[in-house]
Order: C-alpha cells, then sequence, then structure tokens
C-alpha cells in the first residue's frame, strides 16, 4: 500500500518557489512527523509538495506516476483553496484512492469540510497516533470513521521529523541549496534546520486562542531537553547543520526548561547560533535567563509586540505593557542579542492615535527586522469571532488569511492612511540609521584578521 502527503502550501509564493525564505523553503513539521510516524510502523509513504511543483498538469502527472492508494493532504486556513484543489485533482485521476485531511483548518473548521465529498477521512488535532493506526486497518480492510479525533502523544515517545522526506523530494525538483532548510537571516548560516520542542502556548491572546488549545490541548507538553539534545545530535551528525531556530510559539515561557537546555546544550559541545520566539513580559522578568541563552549561542528572540497602545494590548488580552516592549529591547540590545519585530495594524477598535503609539515605539526599539501585519481575523480565535458578531471581516476567499499587509482584512479601517504608517513604522530615525551604519562598518572593517592583514601590509610593505 502506499500512500502520498501533499504539502498545498503556495498561496503565498505560489509553485516552483522552493528556498525562498520561511515559507518556501522550510519543511512542514507536522507531515514530517507524520511521515516518521507511518514509516516507523512500516508503511510506504512519500511527499508531493506543491512549492516544488511547476503547476497543477506537474501535479496531476506525479499522482498518475506515483498511483498511491492513499492521498494525504495537510490544510491550514490559508491553504485551504489549493488544498480542496489537490483533492479535487485526485478525484478526477485516481477516483479509487482514498483521501485523507487534517492540520488546523479541519481541527478548527470542521463543518466546512465535513460533508465535502472530495474527502473521506478527516483527522483532528495531533494524528502521529491515529494515522498510523488509519493505514493499518486501511491495509487490512478494516472500515474506519469518517471524522477521527485526535489522541495526544507523549513527545518524547515520537521519533525526530523526517526532514530528509523533504529534502529527498526538494532534490528531484531543483532544490540545491547547500541547507537542509532556507536560512533568513545573517545571524544564522547555513547549513540551518528548525526544531520544534513543544506544543501549546499558556498565553490567552485573542488573535489566535482559543485556537491552539482546541488542537494542542489545554496544557503545555515539552519534550525533554535530552530527547531535543538527541534530535540535534542526529542533526548535527546528518547535515553539520551551523544554525538552527525552535518553531516554538513561546519557547520561554517555561524557565526552567531553557536553563537545563542551555546548560546541557553547552556541555553537549554545541555552539550553532540559534532564534526563538519570545514575549517581552519574559524576557523582562527574566533578564538573568536572557544573558544565559545569549552565552549558549542565542543570537535573536521573534518577539510579539503587536502594539505600541496600552489599550490595544489590554483589548487583544497580551498581558503586556507598552514599557515591556521598550524594556525587552533594551534588554536585548545588551546582551547582543537581534530583535524580530512582529507586530500588528489595523486591529479591531484601534484609532490612528494608537497606530502613532506604535510607530512610535518602534522608532524607540530599532528592531533588527521588521514583520509587520495587517490584522487578520483568523478561524478558531476568539478575535475572529468578535468581527464576525460585529460585521467587521472582509475576508472573501481563504487565500486572504495571510497575514500580508497589503489588503483591507477588515471594516472601518483607513487602508490608505495605514499603508503610510506601515512605511513610517519602518522608516528608523537619523540617529538610528548612523548608529547601524557605524556597527556596520565596524564589523566589516575592524575584525582582528582584517586589522592584523593591514599592519602587516604597513610593516611589510606587501
Amino acid at each position: 500500500m502506499k500512500t502520498t502527503l501533499v504539502y498545498p502550501g503556495i498561496t503565498g509564493k505560489g509553485f516552483n518557489s522552493l528556498g525562498q525564505g520561511m515559507d518556501s523553503g522550510w519543511i512542514s513539521h507536522g507531515l514530517a512527523m507524520l511521515a516518521a510516524c507511518a514509516k516507523q510502523k512500516g508503511f510506504e509513504v512519500n511527499l508531493l509538495d506543491l512549492r516544488a511543483m511547476r503547476d497543477w498538469d506537474h501535479y496531476r502527472e506525479e499522482l498518475l506516476a506515483r498511483q498511491p492508494d492513499v492521498v494525504g493532504v495537510s490544510m491550514m486556513s490559508v491553504d485551504y483553496n489549493p488544498a480542496m484543489q489537490c483533492l479535487q485533482i485526485v478525484r478526477q485521476v485516481l477516483p479509487e484512492a482514498t483521501t485523507i485531511v487534517g492540520g488546523p483548518h479541519p481541527t478548527l473548521m470542521l463543518d466546512e469540510v465535513k460533508d465535502d465529498p472530495r474527502i473521506d477521512h478527516i483527522f483532528l488535532g495531533e494524528a502521529e497516533i491515529t494515522f498510523p493506526e488509519f493505514l493499518a486497518r486501511h491495509q487490512r480492510g478494516e472500515p474506519s470513521e469518517r471524522i477521527i479525533p485526535s489522541i495526544h502523544p507523549d513527545l518524547d515517545a515520537l521519533p525526530f521529523a523526517d526532514h530528509e522526506f523533504f529534502l529527498e523530494e526538494w532534490r528531484k525538483w531543483g532544490y540545491n541549496l547547500n541547507s537542509p532548510e532556507a536560512p533568513f537571516v545573517p545571524e544564522l548560516p547555513p547549513p540551518f534546520v528548525t526544531v520544534i520542542a513543544g506544543r501549546g502556548c499558556m498565553y490567552n491572546c485573542s488573535y489566535c486562542q482559543p485556537a491552539e488549545r482546541l488542537i494542542f490541548g489545554r496544557q503545555v507538553r515539552r519534550r525533554s531537553v535530552a530527547n531535543v539534545l538527541a534530535e540535534l545530535e542526529e542533526l548535527r551528525a546528518r547535515y553539520s547543520f551551523n544554525s538552527f531556530m525552535f518553531h516554538d510559539d513561546c519557547l520561554t515561557e517555561d524557565r526552567d526548561w531553557v536553563v537545563e537546555f542551555c546548560q546541557a546544550y553547552r556541555a553537549a559541545g554545541f555552539t550553532q547560533p540559534f532564534f526563538c520566539q519570545s514575549r517581552a513580559d519574559i524576557i523582562v522578568k527574566n533578564e538573568d535567563m536572557v544573558k544565559m541563552m545569549a552565552e549558549a549561542g542565542l543570537r535573536g528572540y521573534l518577539i510579539g509586540f503587536e502594539s505600541g497602545s496600552d489599550r490595544v494590548l489590554k483589548f487583544i488580552r497580551k498581558g503586556t505593557k507598552r514599557w515591556q516592549n521598550l524594556e525587552a529591547a533594551r534588554i536585548c540590545k545588551k546582551y547582543g542579542i537581534s530583535i524580530w519585530a512582529n507586530y500588528m495594524l489595523g486591529l479591531p477598535t484601534e484609532t490612528k492615535e494608537e497606530v502613532m503609539e506604535t510607530i512610535s515605539m518602534l522608532k524607540q526599539i530599532d528592531p533588527d527586522y521588521y514583520s509587520p501585519a495587517f490584522y487578520t481575523p483568523h478561524p478558531g480565535s476568539d478575535l475572529y469571532t468578535y468581527c464576525l458578531e460585529h460585521d467587521l471581516s472582509l475576508i472573501k476567499s481563504h487565500d486572504s488569511y495571510r497575514r500580508n499587509p497589503n489588503e483591507p482584512k477588515i471594516k472601518g479601517i483607513d487602508y490608505q492612511w495605514l499603508q503610510w504608517a506601515l512605511a513610517e513604522s519602518q522608516r528608523r530615525t537619523l540617529p538610528n540609521q548612523l548608529r547601524r551604519q557605524v556597527r556596520s562598518y565596524w564589523k566589516r572593517y575592524a575584525q582582528p584578521r582584517k586589522i592584523a592583514r593591514k599592519l602587516r601590509q604597513l610593516v611589510t610593505g606587501a
């Protein structure tokens, strides 16, 4: 029995987009985990990644060439349209194949897919246990429920994500980067990889929750430090990676885990730099932990500052204050940690004056990387429900669930003005520009080796 898993993530950059940063150059850990679990039970599994395909005809050709008995499609809300197109084509060219879907969107928006004739079975939540069990029943000719509930696995008992599942497929279609995944910042040199240490988030931001709890459960579950280090050892042996990123929603929420990891990471001889996500309030309350992480190899935090207005931060249940955002930035700079600033403009109830508060905050923070979004009501969140109840949503297609800051998302927002605000939010003040130029020149020209070489040239005349 052959199974093909499909990654349909082309809403952002389209077909033939491999290696183009985060959304087109990173593996799907969900599918990589399912592949590892299925292979562990002896099943034959292959991958079709639309990002590697030329077009829909190419996808058809590959389905016909592989002749899978089961086709499983991963579905995020933003990828609903290409995912359903994948299933439609399966029905056309392989009418006898069994089709299954899983991922966040079916879990959060079950009513939208539960009766669709293109789908035979729907997996809710985590499927590392239920997916191999389904394949075993299918191979024996036994029936399965149409809707298969989630079972939360013991994360330490799972095999590691199968990076080669993606890389083997990518290489067929011209992926030639010297990196298992595409690096996205200079601080993280190739070969670069991503890992996930846990699932869930303890915080209650209204633009996210309760979606995450519906997928992963109410409790945050994290792999043991020993288990994560074992995966890093394996990745080092296979790829000799020079940097990595933790994909966790908020790795630093568990201080004890982070402290143990930093100590074990250094003791195991790792020196590779890494990025992870954090929060301003955690950074402010745990400066000693920040220092320890920097000493262990942390080179950057992705921080959800979201807004510079205390009223807006309270409205979205962020649990942070403007002063904490500013103080967290100061601490990061103190320890040489780059700042990837996530923030939103155009939130419900937000005034132009409050947008200007966000802009003024960003000019003080002076982040290394700007990551802006126009607020997008996303299925499964309380703020999504708020937008529906107040008839605010302008989302007409699933494609618009992207967090891109270039199209209207909700009513009542002056998006023409917001485009100006977006540009202004990323315009550095003159003092900040000068400081960055000085640092850039210093890094470029004041390296000890370069200074020594210049001195030798002066002394020898060579």
